[in-house]
C-alpha cells in the first residue's frame, strides 16, 4: 500500500491469512488494486476502493448491531493495535500500521 510521502507500507500477516486472501483474489479475478471494491445498484464492480466516508458508515452500522452506541476511529485504532500485539506483532510494525 502506498501511504504518506509515497512510502510503500507492508504489514506482516500469518500464512493462513495470506493463503485466504490469495484464494479470495484469485476467485474474484483481482490481480491489482484494492481488495474491497464497491458494487453499484446495477451489480457492476467499481475499480476503486471505498472512500473513508463509506467505510465509516459501515463501521457505525455494524457497531450499532453489536450494541456499541458510541465508537470513534481512535477506538478502532487502539483495538487493532492491541489485537496485533496479542497476536505477536512487533511494536515497530504496529506503530507503522
Amino acid at each position: 500500500m502506498v501511504g504518506k510521502g509515497r512510502h510503500i507500507r507492508s504489514v506482516p500477516v500469518p500464512d493462513w491469512v495470506k493463503k485466504g486472501i490469495d484464494e479470495w483474489t484469485q476467485a474474484a479475478g483481482i490481480q491489482t488494486g484494492p481488495l474491497l471494491r464497491p458494487i453499484n445498484k446495477g451489480q457492476k464492480i467499481g475499480g476503486s476502493g471505498f472512500s473513508p466516508k463509506v467505510i465509516w458508515g459501515i463501521v457505525k452500522r455494524i457497531a450499532s448491531t453489536c450494541d456499541l452506541k458510541v465508537i470513534a476511529p481512535h477506538d478502532l485504532r487502539r483495538s487493532c493495535a492491541r489485537l496485533c500485539h496479542q497476536a505477536g506483532g512487533e511494536l515497530e510494525q504496529i506503530q507503522f500500521l
